[in-house]
């Protein structure tokens, strides 16, 4: 409620005010005083603070009434969570912005604000509150950035980014901020909660940038440049054309019949390393506009690259919004005024040369240096020796390498090279001296080649011939250089000889041996079981041993001793025992083995000699082939040798 009281200016006055209300608490307020020195002036009706590189600026505005008295307010500040306050001497005029130094960018602050009191606004009261956040000084991130066509929609691509901010808890949201690269307005700024976004563009070059914001400060803006897109598709040839009039009128052409669904279009047309030049126009009746006056005039020996892009909206050919506002119908090149290349081919080399030919190679003219289209390269050459012959051949622009042919063998040849335009041919590049090989050169070469692989297979033939001779035809052992056999003829030779040398004998006989023992008559079928007893004589340990015990008793035998009484029973002993106890080293040798080795006796046949009395002798007489073998040997002498009675 309200109620208007007449009052007196000149006088004091007293007012009472009660609590009117249902409680049984009643309050009571008291002013006492002359009305001039009571008026009241309010706080501000709005405040704003914006923080910048550690500087907190206040903006306060009053309202219309209150605005009419005020003329000067004051600020106190104070960081979160401290209790005394900061106030500023300096008082600032209202309507004027308020600037605190020296803060801290990572703080939290309190502020409250009051106009100065003046004879028309005796009380001024503090403000509420406000509570001013952190100043933001990191910038977003990007953390992906996806450019991908649109199918169903020839010209246009989709830009999808996200980015994250540190500091979380400090924004509100972001800025989101994008315009043509060609400076065509608007250049259209969104704000979003979330961090990313989906845009739909042409394929025109374009600025973004992104910075996260709260009600005191905005981040550092990230700033990000969208490429323009350089495709198949608005690169055909054809599709677009341009023909230059002068360096401010040009006229542009397309090949398809656009106007049956777009009247509004854009061209853009700029150099490289420079920014772009645009203009909108509406035409409904023509495939072609003539563009004149131009924004800026073209320049002479550069290379412009023109985009024509169509807009669907009819209503204005000037762009509303930048999401999904165009798209790219085609590109193409030009020059307003071509000139001949101002400088030659580089890094000119030379690989694979021959007898009669070579293959050169260089480095592409800059684009700068061309100052037109470049039509292809002529390449200069001549005997260094003859040089009033100069001969030349025309290479593809795209071909970077060429193979000269033709050309003489132990030659030394002078090479240029050069570009050429429309406008003619350019400068050529330094002369270059290349030499064709000499014709015994080859021939050296064959030589060479011939000695290494003679010197490798003498080297690594023979070992590798062996090698693969013990694989894929491994050796048949001889039986003969076994260990069996080589054990079997070393100590029966060596300990036989020295039993013959021994023996003493009035009488000998080359054509035979006889041996006497003293047995019982066998058959001679008896004889085959000796066999037995002779291949255990050949065991590892014993063949030595064995082999001359039975020598010497052969020895003792001729000096008259008597022989022991062997049997056809004792021989089966001896045979068993030795067959427990002996076999041969061998894996390879065998029965059969062992008989072709060892001299088989022949024509063994029993006589009967001079017999003492009650005495019963055998005598068996062996071939002349083993005797033969003992009385040929190197090693006996014969008149040391004797006969075995």
């Amino acid at each position: 409620m309200s109620q208007e009281i007449r009052i007196w200016d000149k006088y004091n006055m007293t007012v009472q005010v009660f609590e009117n209300s249902e409680s049984t608490n009643c309050t009571k307020a008291v002013f006492r005083g002359s009305p001039n020195s009571l008026f009241r002036c309010g706080p501000p009706y709005n405040a704003s603070f914006s923080r910048h590189a550690g500087r907190l600026v206040v903006n306060v505005s009053w309202q219309q009434e209150d605005r009419k008295v005020v003329e000067y307010y004051s600020v106190r500040y104070k960081a979160l969570g401290n209790l005394s306050w900061s106030e500023l001497p300096v008082q600032c005029q209202i309507g004027k912005e308020y600037t605190v130094e020296n803060l801290d960018s990572s703080l939290v602050y309190n502020v409250q604000i009051q106009c100065v009191t003046s004879d028309k606004c005796t009380q001024c009261p503090w403000s509420e509150v406000y509570t001013v956040p952190p100043e933001l000084t990191t910038q977003p991130v990007i953390v992906s950035l996806e450019d991908t066509d649109i199918a169903e929609r020839k010209g246009t691509r989709l830009l999808s980014i996200t980015w994250k901010f540190p500091a979380k808890q400090l924004h509100e949201g972001f800025y989101v901020t994008i315009g043509k690269a060609s400076g065509e307005p608007p250049r259209e700024r969104m704000n979003t909660s979330h961090p990313e976004i989906r845009l739909i563009l042409s394929h025109s070059a374009y600025h973004l940038n992104i910075s996260a914001f709260n009600s005191a400060s905005t981040s550092p803006a990230l700033r990000q440049i969208i490429p323009q897109r350089d495709d198949e598709l608005t690169m055909e040839a054809g599709k677009v054309d341009v023909t230059v009039h002068s360096n401010t009128s040009l006229t542009i052409y397309w090949k398809d019949d656009l106007i049956k669904k777009y009247v509004c279009y854009s061209a853009e047309w700029m150099t490289k390393g420079h920014e772009a030049q645009c203009k909108s126009f509406y035409e409904n009746k023509h495939n072609h506009r003539t563009l004149s006056p131009l924004p800026e005039p073209l320049e002479p020996y550069k290379r412009y690259s023109l985009t024509l892009h169509r807009r669907p909206n009819k209503d204005t050919c000037n762009m509303k919004h930048i999401n999904n506002s165009e798209s790219t119908y085609g590109r193409t090149q030009f020059y307003f005024i071509e000139g001949s290349p101002v400088s030659a081919p580089t890094n000119i080399s030379c690989y694979n040369a021959t007898l009669n030919s070579l293959v050169l190679q260089w480095s592409s003219i800059p684009e700068e240096d061309i100052r037109g289209f470049l039509l292809g390269y002529v390449i200069y050459y001549s005997e260094y020796h003859h040089r009033g012959i100069e001969r030349n051949v025309t290479v593809d622009p795209l071909e970077n390498s060429y193979e000269l042919t033709g050309l003489r063998s132990d030659t030394a040849y002078e090479i240029q090279i050069a570009g050429f335009t429309r406008a003619g041919e350019g400068e050529r590049s330094q002369a270059i001296l290349f030499k064709t090989k000499y014709h015994g050169y080859s021939n050296m070469n064959s030589i060479i080649i011939v000695s290494a692989v003679v010197a490798f297979v003498l080297i690594f033939g023979t070992p590798l011939i062996k090698r693969g001779k013990a694989i894929l035809w491994p050796s048949i052992p001889n039986p003969g250089k076994s260990n069996a056999m080589q054990k079997i003829e070393r100590p029966c030779e060596v300990e036989l000889l020295k039993s013959i040398n021994t023996l003493k004998a009035e009488e000998w006989d080359t054509n035979s041996l006889q041996i006497v023992a003293k047995e019982d008559v066998n058959p001679a079928s008896t004889l085959p079981s000796m066999l037995p007893l002779l291949r255990a004589s050949v065991d590892e340990d014993d063949s030595a041993q064995m082999t001359c015990n039975w020598i010497q008793r052969d020895n003792e035998d001729s000096s008259g001793d008597i022989l022991p009484d062997i049997n056809a029973e004792t021989i089966l002993d001896i045979h068993r025992t030795d067959q427990q106890t002996s076999a041969f080293p061998s894996g390879y040798t065998t029965m059969e083995m062992f008989q072709q080795g060892v001299p088989q006796p022949a024509n063994t046949s029993v006589t009967e000699e001079s017999k003492p009395a009650g005495t019963d002798f055998t005598v068996m007489k062996a071939g002349q082939d083993y005797i033969r073998h003992i009385i040929a040997s190197p090693m006996l002498d014969i008149e040391g040798t004797s006969t075995i009675l």
